[in-house]
């Protein structure tokens, strides 16, 4: 069985996107990492910009969805953690563009 790399993980999950932010999880900085097990399982561990956010379970049910379906995949487990908290710093430059494209201030 051929396991997915990271980057194809990372690649797969930029089709998620927070409901209330238009940009994905990755450009975002959401993504805190990606482990991949013998087994295929793949656990992702990430955040959201705030906590109790609303569409938490719409984001894990999406990403489980975007991953799952790479080759290789067996299982996807999402787990949401609070520190480090999310902030700006941790989005990447085309997270920033794509908010300031929005009419954010990043």
């Amino acid at each position: 069985m051929t396991l997915p790399s990271e980057a194809q993980v990372l690649e797969a999950l930029k089709v998620v996107k927070d409901p209330e932010i238009p940009v994905n999880v990755v450009d975002l900085g959401l993504i805190y990492g990606v482990d991949i097990l013998e087994d295929g399982n793949v656990d992702i561990t990430m955040t959201l910009t705030s906590v109790g956010c609303p569409v938490q379970d719409l984001i894990r049910a999406d990403a489980e969805m975007a991953v799952g379906r790479l080759d290789g995949v067996e299982g996807v487990n999402v787990e949401f953690v609070w520190t480090p908290p999310w902030g700006p710093d941790k989005m990447t430059e085309d997270g920033k563009r794509q908010m300031r494209m929005f009419g954010f201030n990043v």
